[in-house]
């Protein structure tokens, strides 16, 4: 059966510690910021102490965006799966999985192989759902030694799931904010 190319950007999966997966750490947005950030998506922080989406070099990435919630300009509360665009908003709670050894995982882009194992990739940021609010990101099909955005640490195991074009993988941030230089 072949893989089926439906990127849902970065989902935890576990714990590279084997202890369950971690919990979601609140930041804020900027209200108003004219960026979608999607649930899956991976996040960076500005230089304003703000989220924002990564982009295809940033190397302070801080984790996965698992939705928001804040107090709409009318004045009612509002819990979104995504963050739309320009959206003007008080008391803003974007939530983050933003421990750097939490494994997510993640559509490649390309074909992998088991030779992958240990590479590195960049991310592909693809169109993300405003219906469902799920991303679009997904794993570069470039893998190779050195440092790129995540680490691949193996094959995501599910019986629909298998090496070749479109495979899912299961990743580390490597360029994470609260690492203290790149890799495992």
């Amino acid at each position: 059966m072949a893989n089926v190319n439906a990127a849902f950007g970065l989902i935890p999966t576990r714990h590279l510690s084997g202890n369950g997966y971690s919990r979601a750490n609140v930041y804020t947005i900027t209200s108003g910021l004219a960026e979608n950030i999607f649930t899956g998506d991976v996040v960076i922080i500005t230089a304003d102490g703000v989220l924002t989406p990564h982009s295809a070099t940033e190397v302070n990435n801080i984790g996965v965006f698992a939705g928001v919630s804040y107090t709409a300009t009318d004045g009612s509360y509002v819990y979104s799966q995504y963050w739309p665009t320009g959206t003007v908003a008080t008391n803003i709670k974007a939530y983050v999985y933003d421990d750097p050894y939490t494994v997510f995982k993640a559509q490649s882009a390309g074909t992998t192989a088991q030779t992958n194992i240990g590479n590195c990739c960049d991310l592909v940021a693809g169109a993300g759902s405003t219906t469902t609010g799920q991303s679009g990101f997904e794993l570069s099909g470039t893998m190779a030694a050195g440092t790129a955005t995540a680490k691949i640490l193996s094959l995501y195991e599910s019986p629909d799931n298998a090496f070749g074009l479109y495979a899912i993988m299961e990743v580390l941030i490597n360029e994470h904010l609260l690492k203290d230089s790149a890799g495992i």
